[in-house]
């Protein structure tokens, strides 16, 4: 019998088809990533929202158990310890610590506030008062 011998042939890309892949994936990620990086901003932007206003819900629970907000001196932090002198505190009223806002810093919290009995609000992405779109203050009387 005869044998029969094949040669097995191992094939791979040419330098230009590689470079074509490149570029396609560079021109992609060129016109996606400014949207996905949008998006990320506004997705930072709610988070803020929704934790000002699950704080503010935690406030209110204070509130009714002690009827009064917690004193500027007091912070946020009555919501998690109990304050020397209250006898109704029945909290925490928060599961976990106080968070901090999508952007890595604390929450601004005003007692009496200048908006009703509280204001309770982050800066934004720049951290400074005031700004526009992604920059603008995220506050709990609005």
């Amino acid at each position: 019998m005869k044998q029969i011998s094949q040669k097995s042939k191992i094939q791979g890309f040419t330098l230009i088809e590689v470079m074509v892949v490149i570029i396609i994936v560079g021109l992609l990620s060129a016109l996606v990533a400014p949207k996905f990086f949008g998006k990320i901003d506004q997705a930072k932007v709610k988070t803020t929202k929704t934790q000002i206003e699950l704080l503010g819900a935690a406030l209110d629970d204070f509130r009714l158990d002690n009827s009064r907000y917690p004193t500027m001196e007091e912070g946020l932090n009555a919501l998690r310890k109990q304050p020397d002198g209250l006898k109704n505190w029945y909290g925490p009223y928060l599961p976990k610590d106080i968070p901090l806002d999508a952007w890595g810093k604390e929450y601004i919290y005003k007692s009496p506030g200048d908006h009703g009995d509280y204001d309770l609000f982050s800066y934004g992405k720049d951290g400074v008062e005031g700004g526009e779109k992604d920059n603008r203050d995220i506050v709990s009387w609005e």
